[in-house]
């Protein structure tokens, strides 16, 4: 019982530490005064793909250009911007790539449809190999036959 308190201790030290860390990685004079502008530039910051990470939101990421995304957003929202006025400068800005779900589009629908497409087309290809059989036209003649059987046998043609 006296070898688990440390642990404990020590545990609970190292949570304490992380839990600072982290609010001194989220610095108040950053958010923006108006709660319901804070909630949505928050709920932006999750749909906003992290340049440098690329697999973490700016929400998520502590990068300096997921920082910078981040009060470059807080400022849109405090001018009153639309979200999707701010999606459209972010992807005309960074490209589609910068957001997390990419919004629905011709280039998107062939990407997603295009490979699908290879492997019908593919498939196709084999069913149609594989149900294509010999026809009448397609039998040998009784001299190439002849011909076949003497090669069989390893003589000179």
């Amino acid at each position: 019982m006296s070898a688990v308190r440390p642990i404990v201790r020590a545990a609970l030290a190292l949570a304490c530490w992380l839990a600072l860390c982290a609010a001194a990685a989220n610095d108040p004079a950053d958010r923006l005064a108006n709660p319901a502008q804070e909630a949505r530039a928050r709920t932006l910051f999750r749909d906003v793909r992290c340049l440098v990470c690329q697999s973490e939101s700016i929400d998520e990421s502590d990068a300096a250009l997921a920082r910078d995304l981040r009060q470059l957003i807080r400022a849109q929202v405090a001018a009153g911007r639309s979200d999707s006025e701010i999606k459209s400068f972010l992807t005309s800005r960074y490209g589609e790539f910068v957001l997390m779900s990419p919004q629905p589009s011709l280039g998107n629908a062939v990407l997603w449809v295009g490979p699908l497409l290879v492997v019908a087309g593919g498939l196709v290809v084999l069913v149609l190999r594989r149900r294509a059989k010999p026809t009448d036209g397609e039998t040998l003649s009784v001299e190439e036959e002849a011909a076949l059987e003497k090669l069989k046998r390893g003589e000179h043609v």
